[in-house]
């Protein structure tokens, strides 16, 4: 005979009105005794909330983004009798599906998005799964990532992956399929999966922090100087969303960090005692080229109790700033670069400007001067096919398209719509379509399928000022160009000085792709553009 069970927030010590950021089971599924059935996270610790009973959910009490207690009812479960409580029944999420036998057939289950309350057009930010991956239930996914929240897409069923609906950037709702998955044959495939006494090597070291990548050993001496080790390669992990965005930001693959939560679940200081452990270990004596040069050997940030010293106020990094953050540091540590300087007279090209925006004037047309920047660098491109390239390990990728991105001032931090497609549009085109994206990028609008795809890009401080600086190159890019100020200078024609308009350029070059002598016939050849467009028609 079955009862309904509530099961409640327990014994959570002095934290009160904690927000829910992870639901991890659905209504029909079924749960044994400390499974996980919600994801808490207060200001200090990430938490789970276990199941007491084992049985099937019939109600789901709370929502993402509510606020719980000690004694809160986050699920109901009907209660299983106790010849049934040791194996869960699989749910199917497409109408009609058989019951999940132990030797059942298996059968295609559309797994869709939960009901992810008033989120609608969520952008997939990570596919945690690939076509032929054995998958059980409440394994994530996909990631999505909304303006206030990171949220997995759990597996419904057990089974193997048939085929993947989505792509990363695209724009999900709750009901959207997101994979599909052969259920009833998951059993064997998992149990292949164990990982090995000894755990695979890792393809790569940590992408960021640097100071991670460099400082972790080739072979450690001893297991306590060496980061704890994880799964297999291409195992599955068990964390909830907020530690996986965590890992993220820190650039940690989450295979590596071996878990200490209930269940095999990975938890926050888990991805904290990983990184301490890689910062911490010593280079080893069998590798004295980590300390010759071959590694970065940084020493571990500093960490300072600023408030000793005065008053602060502590603001946390916007998502556009952190992220911003993690691509600056590896670019600026993996990219030999070097900038090159060139001031371009643009006396008659502004002259130009201004009067053929006079004459738009009852249209709204408005030219702007980096409408012309975008079409040199077309015509740059054009002329020096290898800066509109990108390496790809020991090859170099020569592009036949023409895609322009910009940096955009935002109130959140710079982020660089592109305009695809530039060598085909017109300077009044480009024009008002970068003015599209520029506005819609302040407006926090922009899709990242419009912030992807560039071979090059221009980052103009003009409206700003500044003389001269060098700008980062975005990889896979391998060059960009900076644009500061133009200012009007006394310059000598050959009989006297005359004022002319002079806008400088500043080119950072990726030198093991562009030598001194290209980046500065690239630069000398924007200058003339510049001083007379014409030169784009020969």
């Amino acid at each position: 005979m079955s009862q309904l069970i509530e099961v409640t927030v327990p014994d959570i010590g002095d934290y009160h009105d904690v927000p829910v950021i992870d639901i991890c089971v659905q209504v029909g599924d079924s749960v044994r005794v400390d499974d996980p059935l919600v994801t808490l996270e207060s200001d200090k610790a990430t938490m789970d909330v276990p199941s007491s009973t084992a049985g099937v959910i019939k109600e789901v009490r709370v929502q993402l983004g509510d606020k719980v207690s000690a004694g809160s009812v986050v699920v109901v479960v009907e209660a299983a009798s106790a010849g049934v409580t040791a194996t869960p029944v699989a749910t199917a999420l497409s109408t009609g599906a058989p019951s999940a036998a132990p030797h059942a057939v298996a059968a295609p289950v559309a797994v869709v998005v939960p009901d992810i309350g008033d989120y609608h057009d969520v952008p997939v930010i990570d596919i945690c799964v690939q076509v032929g991956d054995s998958v059980r239930i409440d394994d994530p996914l996909v990631t999505l990532e909304s303006d206030k929240a990171t949220m997995d897409v759990p597996s419904s069923t057990a089974g193997t992956i048939r085929e993947i609906k989505v792509a990363l950037g695209d724009k999900v709702s709750a009901g959207t399929v997101v994979v599909i998955v052969d259920s009833g044959a998951a059993a064997a495939p998992i149990a292949a999966a164990a990982p090995a006494a000894a755990p695979a090597p890792v393809a790569s070291p940590l992408p960021v922090p640097a100071a991670v990548a460099a400082s972790a050993p080739a072979s450690p001496p001893t297991a306590a100087a060496a980061p704890a080790p994880g799964l297999a390669m291409g195992a599955k992990t068990h964390a909830s969303p907020s530690v996986r965005l965590f890992a993220r930001e820190l650039g940690v693959d989450l295979t590596r960090v071996r878990a200490s939560g209930p269940k095999g679940r990975i938890l926050k200081e888990d991805v904290t005692a990983f990184v301490k452990g890689a910062l911490s270990a010593a280079p080893t004596a069998a590798a004295p080229a980590a300390s010759l040069g071959g590694g970065l050997d940084l020493l571990p940030w500093p960490k300072v109790d600023f408030a000793k010293f005065g008053p602060v106020e502590v603001k946390p990094l916007s998502r556009i700033k952190k992220i911003s953050a993690q691509n600056l540091s590896r670019n600026w540590v993996m990219i030999p670069s070097v900038t090159y300087h060139e001031d371009a007279d643009i006396t008659d090209l502004d002259a130009f400007r201004v009067a053929t925006n006079k004459e738009n004037e009852k249209s709204g047309l408005k030219i702007t001067m980096l409408a012309f920047l975008i079409k040199a660098c077309v015509a740059a491109l054009k002329k020096f096919p290898e800066i509109n390239a990108s390496l790809d390990g020991d090859n170099l990728v020569l592009k036949q398209y023409f895609n322009i991105a910009f940096a955009a001032d935002t109130p959140n931090g710079l982020v660089v719509p592109v305009i695809k497609n530039a060598d085909q549009k017109s300077v009044g085109q480009l024009a008002v379509e970068s003015g599209e994206l520029a506005r819609k990028a302040r407006d926090g609008k922009l899709t990242p399928g419009e912030m992807s795809g560039a071979c090059f890009t221009i980052s103009s401080l003009g409206g700003i000022g500044g003389t001269y600086f060098s700008p980062i190159i975005n990889a896979p890019e391998v060059a960009i160009l900076g644009v500061n100020k133009s200012v009007m200078k006394p310059v000598w024609n050959g009989r006297e000085f005359e004022p002319r308009l002079i806008l400088p350029l500043s080119l950072t070059a990726d030198h093991r792709v562009i030598d001194g002598a290209l980046a500065t016939r690239v630069n000398v050849y924007l200058a003339q553009l510049l001083a007379d467009m014409r030169r784009i028609l020969l």
